[in-house]
């Protein structure tokens, strides 16, 4: 077994060498995973606060339905629905870029998730924090805006460490419709120049060093949205 990591410095045969193209398709790899978040987590804290509204049970059967509906398909399915068969249904979608609608499928499909975070994490606070709040005077709605919110994001910082690295790897499926992210980039470098091993370790390399780096961003955020003294009550050293 030889390596030859000269393969990137060749002409793909558009002017550009491999290593251009691939660090090209890691920009787009990017692109679609921080678009589709922030898709996700506008949706998903949505729909995973009006799932505690229980006194608007409405609101709760539409934000249960949103999560059962795109949790239970799968993503590659998702994908294929909004970019041949939304733009066959409604007209207006074709005008639509696919880069968009790979991000709003990725983004709806990750939002079930992480509404189900949300949800988890405002149910997880003590109800009397609820109740003063809204003894203080405070509305519903400023109840979760100032107190509610703030502390169930602290709690679900972890599990949304855990699901953001999957967005991101996730978005690798986005090579199914030709979006020409790392995946799709390994596979016609691959096909071109027949030096897989080179090309799927760097590609591999570059998922790995993304994913890395996401879970260091949001370890610093979570050292600075910490609430002094919680880690020690909640381990038994505190009094």
């Amino acid at each position: 077994m030889t390596w030859d990591w000269q393969v990137f410095l060749t002409d793909d045969g558009s002017g550009r060498t491999y290593l251009e193209w691939m660090l090209e398709a890691w920009r787009w790899t990017l692109a679609v995973a921080g678009c589709a978040w922030v898709v996700a987590m506008l949706v998903g804290a949505v729909v995973g606060t009006v799932r505690t509204l229980t006194d608007s049970p409405w609101l709760v059967r539409l934000g249960n339905a949103w999560v059962e509906l795109f949790r239970n398909i799968p993503l590659l399915v998702q994908i294929f629905l909004w970019y041949f068969v939304v733009p066959k249904m409604f007209p207006a979608f074709q005008q639509v870029p696919g880069f968009v609608l790979v991000v709003v499928a990725l983004g709806f499909f990750t939002s079930a998730r992480i509404a189900e975070q949300f949800r988890a994490g405002i149910q997880a606070l003590p109800r009397g924090q609820r109740h003063a709040a809204l003894a203080m005077g405070f509305t519903t709605a400023q109840s979760y805006r100032y107190v509610l919110l703030p502390m169930a994001c602290r709690i679900i910082l972890p599990p949304l460490t855990s699901e953001s690295m999957n967005l991101l790897k996730n978005s690798s499926v986005a090579f199914a419709v030709s979006i020409a992210e790392l995946t799709m980039f390994a596979m016609q470098a691959q096909e071109e120049t027949s030096r897989g091993m080179e090309i799927y370790l760097a590609v591999t390399l570059l998922y790995a060093a993304s994913a890395f780096a996401v879970n260091r961003v949001f370890a610093l955020i979570e050292r600075r949205l910490r609430v002094p003294g919680f880690i020690a009550a909640d381990t038994g050293g505190g009094h």
